[in-house]
């Protein structure tokens, strides 16, 4: 017993947010992505979570390059003990 195929009109995706023409907020472009150091404790801490994880690029909004400088330079910060693998003990 083979599958038909649909005959009727193709499903569409249901539109999001983005789909209106507004765009992505860009935040490296905001804090100049060649100027992120591991150093830089306030621009790092922008992109971790409250649990101390690093946020994923779907959220944060910049781009999979970007990401990846951003999460090894988050990397040797904590390395270096700069920043926190874990914020705080949550009760």
């Amino acid at each position: 017993m083979a599958f038909q195929k649909r005959q009727g009109p193709k499903r569409r995706r249901p539109a999001s947010s983005w789909d209106k023409g507004s765009r992505r907020p860009r935040r490296f472009a905001e804090i100049k992505a060649h100027e992120i150091s591991y150093t830089d404790e306030r621009v790092l801490r922008r992109f971790l979570s409250d649990r101390g994880k690093i946020v994923p690029r779907r959220i944060s909004g910049i781009s999979s390059k970007n990401q990846r400088l951003l999460c090894q330079a988050i990397k040797r910060a904590r390395h270096l003990a700069l920043l926190p693998y874990v914020n705080e003990v949550y009760k």
